[in-house]
């Protein structure tokens, strides 16, 4: 019998049509031998839906049709099986059940923990990191104090919530002054580099600072690295066992790798493709010690971060010193950071397959540790303290 998969996509965030693209690609690629697919898509308004039009990507180019044509449903566990149910009627019908939840999305208000979060809270199965691991994944302020207790590299940073910028700007200016030009601006919990800014002196921060805050209400600004070689190494497996990917260098013709360099391209095909369409060199011509440097932290960040399934992890270099830093990890990255695998003699079915037999493996580790106890201390509570 196969295994029903339940993948979940898309969700109220900016990254929303990235979360698509990087769901379809695996959808494409889940061994069907093995795997029976239930694609389930969360609108931009959170509402979920079902059914085989969800499966095209050209369908997603008028999203109110698309809407139109899949069935809206609710995610419920109902005796032992975890079904998804029409959200109409008094007698709810059962459209379809599925056995694990295999979450693709990305961005706020899914990729954070929240979407995981829902999954715990119904008892579902699922692939992927747990809801701190997702959520200090996404926090790039939270995360690199976390970093720093763990001992791992990172760049000097000046944080703050709109608030406290827009009532004390100059001493938030003065603290990056102090740090010194160039920074980068970025919204604390986004991705795919969305509302990000390569800022060169003071004549561009205040600008920058603005464009972050329209995407969040917190915003980090990082020392920038000279010499600056970015590169990235994706991680697979668990706390118990994990193995990395070769290790690519991103190329872009700017300061910082975009949006557009990631995503779009010039037509249809190359923005279809998501991250496997981005300039990079794989492997990363690095120096073996450089290399080793890096792999050795992938995992170190993978490990502080409790992170499960695969995930990538972003470093900054300077060429000439060849100092490292981490820039951040992506929980659930982009094409699912597939393309690093493929060298390695791994191919996406199979890699898909490792993700999702080890969500299936957390859950039953997880199952059997003790989430409640027998007894019920509210059989000897009355009203005003516990009965002696």
């Amino acid at each position: 019998m196969k295994i029903k998969v339940g993948v979940i996509f898309g969700g109220c965030s900016v990254e929303h049509e990235v979360s698509v693209i990087s769901a379809l690609q695996a959808i494409q690629n889940i061994d069907q031998s093995k795997y029976e697919i239930k694609p389930i898509y969360i609108s931009k308004e959170r509402d979920f839906y079902t059914g085989d039009v969800l499966l095209k990507i050209e369908n997603y180019q008028d999203l109110n049709a698309l809407i139109n044509k899949a069935q809206k449903i609710i995610i419920k566990k109902q005796g032992n099986e975890f079904v998804l149910l029409s959200d109409k009627g008094l007698f709810r019908k059962v459209i379809d059940t599925i056995d694990v939840a295999f979450p693709i999305v990305h961005g706020q208000n899914v990729e954070d923990g929240s979407l995981t979060g829902f999954l715990e809270t119904l008892g579902i199965p699922y692939v992927g990191s747990n809801v701190l691991a997702s959520a200090l994944g996404q926090d790039k302020v939270v995360m690199k104090e976390v970093f720093k207790s763990s001992g791992i590299p990172i760049v000097n940073y000046v944080w703050f919530f709109d608030e406290e910028y827009l009532l004390n700007k100059d001493k938030y200016l003065k603290e990056i002054k102090d740090m010194g030009y160039p920074v980068v601006v970025k919204p604390a919990s986004l991705g795919s580099s969305v509302g990000i800014n390569f800022v060169k002196d003071e004549k561009e921060i205040e600008e920058a600072i603005m464009s972050a805050i329209s995407y969040d209400r917190k915003v980090i600004v990082e020392k920038g690295v000279e010499n600056l070689v970015e590169v990235n190494c994706s991680v697979l497996g668990n706390y118990k066992e994990m193995e990395v990917s070769l290790i690519e260098q991103v190329l872009s013709s700017k300061d910082i790798l975009t949006f557009k360099d990631k995503y779009e391209g010039k037509g249809k095909t190359k923005a279809s493709k998501g991250m496997v369409s981005t300039s990079r060199l794989i492997p990363a011509p690095l120096e073996k010690k450089v290399k080793e440097e890096v792999e050795e932290i992938s995992k170190k960040v993978f490990k502080a971060l409790n992170m499960s399934g695969v995930c990538r992890i972003d470093f900054l270099i300077n060429s000439k010193t060849n100092e490292v830093f981490v820039n951040e990890p992506n929980t659930i990255p982009g094409s699912l950071a597939f393309y690093l695998w493929e060298g390695k003699g791994k191919k996406y079915t199979e890699l898909l397959d490792e993700i999702i037999t080890l969500g299936i493996r957390e859950y039953k580790d997880k199952s059997k540790k003790v989430t409640h106890f027998d007894t019920n201390i509210l059989k000897n509570y009355q009203q005003g303290g516990i009965k002696k």
